[in-house]
């Protein structure tokens, strides 16, 4: 069995791995992933290496820029999931993780779960359910779509978090 645990760093980090645990019993696998926005347009201005003309319209092609992005990606990415690697592998479970920079959450959980053929999704419920804007929630959404399963975990609540 393979399991994607999707989490923007709310999902309780033990929960999780224990019931990951239960689903894999018999063994398996677990990636955990987040999806993150990364501000491109701000890291180019703090590119102080290249200096250019207000009047240059040249698209945008620093090394510099892109390797803050990557640094970017990467730090944001690890403080959201390293809890949970944490608690899965303090369990002994195999675990690989996945830093996804995207705009939408919701397609780049379901476009990795797809890619990675997996069994099962788990993900948190930061929104109450029932409500109309919890139907417009990442988690509604990957289950409206979703060819596989997903368990929802309840997560700290908050208003932005799905």
């Amino acid at each position: 069995m393979h399991i994607l645990v999707a989490t923007t760093g709310v999902l309780p980090p033990g929960p999780v791995a224990d019931l990951c645990g239960r689903f894999l019993a018999d063994g398996g696998h677990v990636t955990v992933m987040t999806v993150i926005q990364v501000p491109r347009t701000f890291l180019e201005q703090m590119d102080v290496e290249e200096r250019r003309s207000f009047l240059d319209d040249r698209p945008w092609e620093s090394d510099t820029a892109q390797m803050m992005a990557l640094g970017y990606l990467e730090e944001r990415g690890r403080r959201a999931v390293e809890p949970i690697v944490a608690a899965l592998r303090a369990r002994g479970q195999d675990t690989d993780v996945r830093f996804i920079e995207g705009d939408d959450p919701a397609e780049a959980i379901i476009a990795s779960a797809e890619e990675l053929e997996v069994d099962l999704v788990v993900m948190g419920a930061t929104r109450r359910l029932f409500t109309d804007q919890a139907w417009t929630s990442v988690s509604a959404r990957v289950m409206e779509q979703a060819r596989w399963p997903v368990v929802l975990v309840p997560g700290a609540r908050s208003d932005g978090d799905d």
